[in-house]
């Protein structure tokens, strides 16, 4: 078996996983940063639009995806336009969900009955999903590590 007859074949599929999992790792970066930005804003009454900050939440969307997901496996593709070939950040959009009102006539930016209306932010909320972003994140890196551990197995193999 020659070196060339082992790249040509099905040892692609080893960059490819590599290219899926990094892929997911670039979008779980995102999201753990916008994550972030809403802990950091879990008390911004007023932002430069002048209203109280909304939460974001990270929208994610599998590469190749054209709405035919269940017919795509069936057909002959590129790979470039095959589900399950990544993962790609569509959309950062603010959550609609009501802001909090806190009655503080003192506030600055209090209303008419005295009330200040805070940003739509959990702490909980934020830090579950925090964590669910790091085990992703983490189940991707160890997912590069075996694929890369494969790719060098095969490359013995062959010698």
């Amino acid at each position: 078996m020659s070196l060339f007859s082992v790249v040509s074949g099905d040892m692609f599929g080893l960059f490819r996983s590599i290219n899926t999992n990094a892929s997911a790792l670039t979008a779980e970066q995102l999201r753990m940063d916008v994550i972030a930005n809403n802990i950091a804003n879990v008390n911004t009454t007023r932002t430069a639009e002048g209203t109280p900050y909304r939460r974001k939440n990270v929208v994610f969307e599998p590469k190749g995806f054209n709405g035919m997901e269940f017919y795509i496996p069936l057909v002959r593709k590129p790979p470039q336009t095959q589900v399950g070939t990544g993962v790609r950040v569509v959309d950062i959009v603010e959550d609609q969900s009501p802001l909090r009102l806190v009655y503080d006539p003192s506030h600055p930016d209090a209303d008419e009955k005295g009330y200040v209306h805070y940003p739509n932010v959990n702490i909980v909320t934020e830090m579950v999903d925090l964590i669910t972003a790091s085990r992703s994140y983490e189940a991707n890196v160890t997912a590069i590590k075996s694929a890369k551990n494969m790719f060098l197995k095969a490359i013995d193999i062959v010698k």
